[in-house]
């Protein structure tokens, strides 16, 4: 008995390509829908708010965020679950959000490398692909209506 044939050796791995690449009609519609709405959304919520538009299952929402969030284009917040329409261009910085805990509002900025985020643990050798900052808190607007 002959051993099975060993498969041919996988490709290079290949620099990300940047080039901006045409967006399906499902991704055109959750940006759209996240911009429109400047407010983070669960993919629960944007398949409600789609519907009309011919959205009909989870998967299509999925699908379309993944290569959103690939192509830069949406930031998914991990403390809510949730993914809100990129504000910024610049993503050689560290992506940070001041997320208000009562009434949701989410405002996008960004850290310099200088702020030293990752320095610690690239000082243990520890190799940082991506930081994300994610601040909970009250913004002033829902703070000045707690005041007496």
């Amino acid at each position: 008995m002959t051993p099975p044939p060993t498969p041919p050796p996988s490709p290079p791995m290949t620099p990300r390509d940047d080039r901006p690449r045409r967006m399906t009609k499902n991704q055109q519609l959750v940006l759209n829908c996240l911009r429109r709405e400047g407010r983070a959304m669960t993919a629960y919520q944007l398949l409600d708010e789609l519907r009309g538009a011919g959205l009909r299952a989870p998967v299509q929402v999925y699908r379309a965020l993944e290569a959103l969030a690939r192509e830069d284009k949406i930031h998914r917040i991990e403390t809510l679950n949730a993914f809100v329409a990129c504000r910024h261009h610049d993503h050689r910085e560290t992506a940070a959000f001041a997320i208000c805990d009562d009434c949701r509002q989410i405002w996008e900025f960004t850290l310099p490398p200088e702020a030293g985020l990752t320095a610690v643990a690239d000082s243990k050798g520890f190799e940082t692909r991506q930081a994300t900052v994610e601040l909970h808190g009250r913004c002033a607007h829902c703070a000045e209506r707690e005041k007496p």
